[in-house]
């Protein structure tokens, strides 16, 4: 499997560190958007397939957890923090054009970004 070092041309017309941190601006909703997009650039699709992993599992645990009374409120608060720091931060490793990869998320989506055509 090849790593994913350089941005490479993006088939969208746009940039690639650009295309990649536009992956993340709406969550797992631009991430969808862009791995349906983009044809060439690995670098874009494995934002947007660490975008969508990382994004939409937050929000499924964030959904669960604020089901508990109380506690899970406490919970869902401390998550979504968590998250808008993870939002900003990985948009800024994309804009740098650093394929920054996330524990556990980033090696399964570097494997179903190559997977993609």
């Amino acid at each position: 499997m090849q790593q994913i070092n350089q941005p490479d041309q993006s088939s969208t017309g746009l940039d690639p560190k650009v295309a990649a941190l536009l992956c993340y601006v709406l969550g797992f909703i631009s991430g969808i958007i862009f791995l349906v997009l983009e044809k060439n650039s690995r670098y874009v699709k494995f934002h947007a397939m660490q975008s969508i992993i990382t994004f939409g599992g937050l929000l499924v645990v964030s959904m669960i957890v604020n089901i508990i009374p109380v506690i899970g409120t406490l919970i869902g608060a401390l998550l979504s923090i968590l998250g808008f720091v993870l939002w900003i931060f990985l948009m800024l490793q994309a804009y740098q054009g650093k394929p920054f990869k996330l524990p556990y998320v980033g090696d399964i989506a570097e494997k179903q970004a190559n997977q993609f055509k």
